[in-house]
């Protein structure tokens, strides 16, 4: 209205302004400016009015953010409490079926008590057993305990750790030792320094009448055909036999205490698939052990110590 109100005073100016007084026209031209005054006024409210409907409809986006988060939230905790239902049933159920079980084990028949009896009179038969059992492996560990300490010793002058190891495996103990240092290069021949090496060996073999040897030759896993050797598990036995060979002929053991065996390029202790994987495979271990015999006598109840 205002507005329109303006216009009309302004055409009327236009119009009339040859027809009017001076003093009229003065006075129309004082209420135009008051009228442009109060339409700038108007225009600075509705400025500021737009301003603050923006800033009402960024607060409602907002709250409608906050609604959302909150239902969302709302949903979860409701999930949660039916999982905790869920947990609260079953929880009930298990308990039920126990209570149900305790019930059943307390209506035990005498029958089941007898039971009861044997088989606790059964476990204290096998209880004595176990006792042997424990005692003879407490023999056999201080023995092969003993056997590897005189083997390092005895071995540790003179050849390089790389080459020969000492272990000891369960009821056994072996000696690996390296193929570079036992045999010439793709052979089964034994080099002189494998000599050294065996003769050492061969002096804590005789110190121990009681316990058999046997030599398990290994090789990597690349192929090999020469005469007199087919592939590697020929190679793996004519090694072993070349040390069994020397024990008996060159250092006088028994050869009722001596076994060979060949691995072939199997049991490798690394793969295959670099230089020293394959170093390591090629090996030859002489594990030292009890005879059959002598491992039954550690079973004998007879020789438990009391």
């Amino acid at each position: 209205m205002k507005l329109s109100k303006t216009f009309f005073i302004l055409f009327t100016l236009i119009t009339f302004s040859s027809c009017i007084s001076k003093t009229q026209f003065e006075q129309l031209q004082k209420e135009r400016d008051m009228q442009n005054e109060e339409i700038g006024l108007l225009g600075e409210e509705l400025s500021g009015q737009m301003k603050l409907l923006a800033a009402c409809n960024q607060e409602k986006e907002r709250l409608k953010g906050d609604i959302r988060t909150s239902d969302s939230a709302l949903k979860s905790r409701e999930d949660q409490i039916q999982d905790l239902k869920d947990q609260i049933a079953d929880l009930r159920l298990t308990r039920n079926k126990t209570v149900e079980q305790v019930g059943d084990l307390t209506v035990l028949s005498q029958s089941a008590n007898d039971n009861i009896k044997q088989t606790l009179s059964q476990l204290e038969g096998k209880d004595k057993y176990i006792q042997v059992l424990q005692a003879a492996k407490t023999k056999a560990d201080s023995i092969n305990l003993a056997l590897a300490v005189n083997l390092t010793s005895e071995l540790r002058q003179g050849i390089a750790d790389k080459d020969i190891e000492v272990k000891v495996d369960k009821t056994v103990v072996f000696i690996n030792l390296s193929d570079k240092m036992l045999y010439q290069s793709g052979s089964a021949n034994i080099t002189p320094r494998a000599t050294e090496v065996l003769g050492k060996i061969a002096t804590i073999i005789k110190a121990r009448p009681n316990l058999e040897v046997m030599v398990e030759g290994y090789t990597d896993n690349l192929p090999i055909n020469k005469p007199g050797i087919q592939d590697n598990w020929d190679l793996s036995v004519l090694r072993a036999t070349s040390v069994v060979r020397a024990l008996q002929t060159t250092y006088n053991i028994d050869p009722n205490r001596l076994i060979a065996a060949g691995r072939g390029q199997y049991n490798a202790l690394a793969s295959n698939d670099t230089l020293e994987g394959r170093s390591m495979n090629r090996r030859t271990r002489i594990i030292i052990l009890p005879k059959i015999d002598q491992f039954y006598d550690l079973l004998n109840p007879d020789n438990v110590p009391k």
